[in-house]
């Protein structure tokens, strides 16, 4: 409260030409146009400055022709600073590199999504399992009835019976050689009747087996059962939760359509949208720390597995995939969250804390003392990872450079006031 009153008197003073440093009318403008002593006294030496400073005079030519002064400065006495808790430090030399921050979704893993349909067309007769149920590896989803796959019970029904038969033949035909009752050739010919049985019953049981049947399932087709042969169980082939269902009794359903969807949450995918500048520093096998913004306090560990070969035409980013554990099933498809791989490839060049930058103009901008005491002026730079509240700085400070790390929001106020009354008055 303390702090936004004295910004607010701050912003009053700028507005009024008051104590910091502002712009009033145009004699003031080129009697007060150098900020670190009076134009009488170093009117050549500022002249020389302006030239020197062409970064910062071009940004100013509008205002003051012949002038020195910043349009990006302000100025405070030691009060405002104190009361403001401006901070000036000298930057070390760091690196985040060795974290790598970038934003992340969570998707489903697809090697552990099922989706599930009949491999014949079948209506529905009954769903078994809704939204959400959890299922274990063959349980029945829906119960299904379909004509023809009744049809292929049936041969499979008559095949068995007649193997069986033939089964009998051979036996009997075998005996009575053993005994010297019957012929070679009435042996052989039972022996192929029976091998002839055999192959087209078991091309039936492989044609049920297609539809989707089970081997025990085909075992138990018999006839005076219960359930009509029309009828069978689509199941699932994974352990999961029902996550889609686009089905429901009496239903018509093609062999070409899969209307129910089981996913394993045990384990999910993060895609990472990683930097081009990132490419030289992520590997697989790295890890990978996942936040999402609807959990706050938890993080899920994980491990790069697939780096894109090709960059995103739009966003000019590089997508990497990462494992990640779900066991709890905390973790759910479309969440966005914050993706830290590690690296282990350090870099030694400036950070600074995050909250020490601020966009100014759409550029990351950070407050450096300016020539003049009390003075600050902010600078463009360009930024790089962020790891634990601190941010790479690629270019525009070096190790051992000076900037504000604290109370550059307040600073950035008072300038944004300074512009708009500089506008005005002119």
């Amino acid at each position: 409260m303390k702090n936004s009153i004295i910004l607010l008197t701050i912003v009053t003073l700028f507005v009024a030409g008051g104590t910091l440093t502002g712009c009033g009318s145009e004699s003031d403008t080129h009697e007060n146009a150098n900020p670190q002593t009076e134009q009488e006294q170093h009117s050549e030496g500022a002249g020389q400055h302006e030239e020197e400073s062409g970064n910062h005079a071009g940004e100013n030519s509008g205002q003051a022709q012949g002038g020195a002064q910043h349009a990006e400065e302000v100025h405070l006495n030691e009060q405002q600073r104190e009361s403001l808790g401006i901070n000036v430090e000298t930057l070390d030399s760091g690196s985040a590199a060795s974290t790598i921050a970038r934003p992340a979704s969570i998707n489903y893993n697809l090697d552990n999504i099922a989706k599930v349909g009949p491999r014949i067309e079948a209506k529905v007769v009954r769903v078994l399992k809704d939204l959400g149920d959890r299922v274990g590896r063959g349980e029945p989803l829906a119960l299904m009835s379909s004509v023809e796959l009744g049809k292929a019970k049936a041969e499979y029904i008559r095949l068995k019976a007649r193997l069986k038969s033939k089964q009998a033949t051979y036996k009997r035909e075998q005996s009575l050689y053993d005994q010297q009752i019957s012929s070679e050739a009435e042996l052989l010919e039972a022996e192929a009747a029976f091998e002839e049985a055999k192959a087209e019953m078991d091309a039936t049981a492989e044609t049920l087996r297609l539809y989707g049947l089970t081997d025990e399932a085909i075992q138990n087709i018999e006839t005076g059962s219960d359930q009509p042969l029309s009828r069978y169980y689509i199941s699932s082939p994974i352990s999961g939760v029902v996550q889609e269902r686009n089905l429901s009794p009496g239903q018509t359903v093609s062999s070409s359509e899969t209307p129910i969807h089981v996913a394993n949450l045990t384990e999910m995918w993060v895609m990472i949208d990683a930097y081009e500048q990132d490419v030289r520093y992520i590997e697989q096998g790295q890890t990978v720390n996942i936040s999402v913004r609807s959990i706050p306090d938890e993080t899920f560990k994980g491990t790069v597995n697939w780096i894109s070969y090709a960059l995103e035409e739009g966003s000019r980013t590089m997508p990497v995939r990462a494992v990640v554990e779900n066991p709890d099933r905390q973790l759910r498809a479309g969440m966005f969250g914050t993706a830290r791989i590690q690296t282990g490839q350090e870099r030694n060049i400036a950070v600074i804390p995050v909250d020490a930058v601020q966009t100014i103009e759409g550029e990351s901008k950070v407050f450096v003392p300016g020539d003049e005491e009390g003075s600050f002026q902010p600078i463009t730079v360009r930024l790089g990872a962020e790891n634990e509240g601190l941010v790479e700085i690629l270019s525009g400070l070096e190790p051992g450079d000076q900037a504000v790390t604290a109370g550059a929001f307040d600073l950035k106020s008072a300038l944004t006031a300074k512009t708009r009354s500089a506008a005005h008055g002119h």
